[in-house]
């Protein structure tokens, strides 16, 4: 199945996890479910991928504290604390198999918000110079998370990840 990576705005944190257990990137959004402005992504990790590509917009180097991101579901104080708590917890717990939701940093949506056109083509270049995939998705990726970053840094939003998958 693979792990699926939303990444979309949302008003607040409250509104950001709003029905967990359903992807925010779906064309048309059942009844009773939120409708979210997102990007997909299979592959793209708020932990890894993406602060790679902030530090290709930032010319500086990836590290582990580029993007700092919040925990907010499952929620964070009812997370097992010791191996005992981990091992009790049931199959389907969201502590182990997700959904999960992170908020990213205001620096990190205008870091994306900020990336001109004339950047897209070179970053897209300089993303998959490192592991040789193709450049002209990731430079319609950037795009597209881009967009999403512009839109809710004018509406005064963050963004979020959801995650599921394993």
């Amino acid at each position: 199945m693979g792990v699926f990576y939303d990444y979309y705005r949302a008003a607040n944190r409250q509104a950001a996890v709003e029905k967990p257990d359903y992807p925010r990137a779906v064309e048309k959004p059942l009844p009773g479910i939120p409708a979210f402005d997102a990007v997909e992504t299979k592959w793209l990790t708020p932990w890894d991928s993406l602060p790679q590509l902030i530090a290709l917009i930032r010319n500086v180097p990836c590290t582990d504290d580029l993007v700092q991101t919040v925990d907010l579901y499952p929620p964070p104080e009812g997370a097992p604390k010791t191996d005992a708590e981990w091992d009790a917890l049931a199959e389907g717990s969201p502590y182990l198999v997700g959904p999960g939701i992170e908020e990213l940093p205001a620096d990190v949506r205008d870091t994306l918000a900020d990336v001109p056109d004339e950047r897209l083509i070179e970053l897209g270049e300089q993303w998959a110079a490192d592991d040789g995939s193709d450049p002209w998705p990731l430079s319609r990726l950037i795009a597209e998370l881009r967009d999403l970053a512009r839109r809710a840094r004018s509406e005064d939003q963050l963004l979020y990840c959801w995650s599921f998958g394993g």
